[in-house]
Formats: C-alpha cells, sequence, structure tokens
C-alpha cells in the first residue's frame, strides 16, 4: 500500500514499452501504421471520408492489444507501485497493458482504444469490453461512435493534467519514448528543478535531452533494474552509475 508522505515517481510511457509485449506502432519515417498511411486512419479527415475503414481498422489494433499481455516492466511498475512508492503513469498509448498489470494511476494522453466515444460530445465515453465499433453505433445523443483516439490534428484534453502531475514529481522516469510528439514533449519542462529524470530506451544516448539520466536498454530490461534498485535502498534516487544495474 501507498504510505502518506511516500516519494512521488512519475512515469512517461511510449510505444516502446508496448512494443515489447507484441503491439505494433506506426513509423514515423514512413507515415505508416500496420501498412496503413497515417492520414487515411488517424485523421478526422480520414474518418470522414471513409468511417468503416477507419472502424475496421481500429477494430483490428483492438483485439491485438486484447490478446497482449503485460511485459517485465508493466510488472515491475506495479510491483513498485505496491511497495509503497506513489507511481503516476501518463502514457502516450492506448493499450490498457499498464492497469493489467496492475498499476493504478494511469493518464491516458492519447485516449484509450479499448473505449468508444461520441463523435459530437466528448464527454460521452463507452466502455468495450467485447467486440468493437461498426457503423450505425450511436452516442446517447444519436451521433455515430469513434474511437476514443487522439487523431493527428486533434487536441490533447488531458495535456493540463499531465502537466499538474509531473509538477509534482520527485522523480521522472521515461520509458520507450523520445518525447519528440507535441505536446508531450514539453512535459519534461513542468518538473521541479530538484527532481532527477532518467530515460530508459536503446537509443538513449542520443535521445536523452542535457541532464538526463541515460540507460540504453530496453523497457523489460531496465526498467525491472531500476525498481530493484529503489526497492533496495527505499528512496527514489539513481545510482553514481546507471550501469551498474
Amino acid at each position: 500500500m501507498e504510505e502518506q508522505g511516500a516519494p512521488h515517481l512519475v512515469v512517461l510511457t511510449g510505444a516502446g514499452i508496448s512494443a515489447e509485449s507484441g503491439i505494433r506502432t506506426f513509423r514515423a519515417s514512413d507515415g505508416l501504421w500496420e501498412e496503413h498511411s497515417i492520414e487515411a486512419v488517424a485523421t478526422p479527415e480520414g474518418f470522414a471520408r471513409d468511417p468503416e475503414r477507419v472502424l475496421r481498422f481500429y477494430d483490428e489494433r483492438r483485439e491485438q492489444v486484447r490478446r497482449a499481455a503485460p511485459n517485465a516492466a508493466h510488472r515491475a511498475l506495479a510491483e513498485l507501485e505496491r511497495a509503497g512508492i506513489r507511481v503516476s503513469i501518463i502514457t502516450q498509448n492506448i493499450d490498457d497493458l499498464h492497469e493489467r498489470a496492475g498499476s493504478r494511476d494511469v493518464l491516458h494522453l492519447h485516449g484509450e482504444i479499448l473505449m468508444a466515444r461520441s463523435s459530437v460530445d466528448d464527454a460521452l465515453r463507452y466502455p468495450l469490453s467485447s467486440g468493437g465499433i461498426r457503423l450505425g453505433d450511436v452516442c446517447d445523443k444519436g451521433s455515430q461512435l469513434r474511437p476514443d483516439v487522439v487523431w493527428f490534428g486533434e487536441s490533447v484534453p488531458r495535456y493540463g493534467d499531465a502537466c499538474d502531475i509531473v509538477a509534482e514529481a520527485d522523480m521522472l522516469l521515461v520509458v520507450g519514448t523520445s518525447l519528440a510528439v507535441m505536446p508531450a514533449a514539453l512535459l519534461l519542462e513542468q518538473a521541479p528543478l530538484e527532481a532527477q529524470a532518467v530515460l530508459v530506451d536503446p537509443e538513449a544516448n542520443d535521445l536523452a535531452p542535457p541532464g538526463v539520466g541515460r540507460m540504453a536498454l530496453s523497457a523489460g530490461q531496465g526498467v525491472p533494474r531500476l525498481v530493484k534498485y529503489w526497492r533496495a535502498t527505499g528512496r527514489l534516487e539513481l545510482p553514481n552509475d546507471l550501469l551498474s544495474l
């Protein structure tokens, strides 16, 4: 159980942590996501042109998420929370792997694929415990349902909440993301000056901003090592030599 006044770890996660569970993401270099163009399946314009194609695409992604399982990184973060550390997760991912691993405080910046929402009222959201969304499925206001996913060109409604969480961090752990996507790229700037930060990513040596610790390892390798260290010491701090973990 989390103790009152427990140190606060804020974790920023991206595609790299989910990729280790077999969830593919689009490749920014060629603009494709599962061999579909981003413009066709991940923009409001694409949905307006061919809603049936977009709904079918997300139904397929949804089944991929349901088949996937949390990996060692997801599980380690949940274990740290159970050990009494306050852990807040801000994820760019639309899957539910953090929750299934046992994490309780998860903010999805870009929405949740296992939810549907109204096309006219963002507040009308509906869980998809099974199946998907079909053309003709409507919200309580009679409007077509769409995936509860923030598409390219849309605002990120929970960005302000994410900034507030980062502003209370004692330690920042960035996993599997370059934080190159706006506005998430600005989140690190919201952290207190005294808060340490570390990036776990195979490309960490090239991606980490100045002043951020680097662990050039996969999420499944690096996160459990950090969690083991923090549980052993009982303190949220970085060792002098990250490579010694």
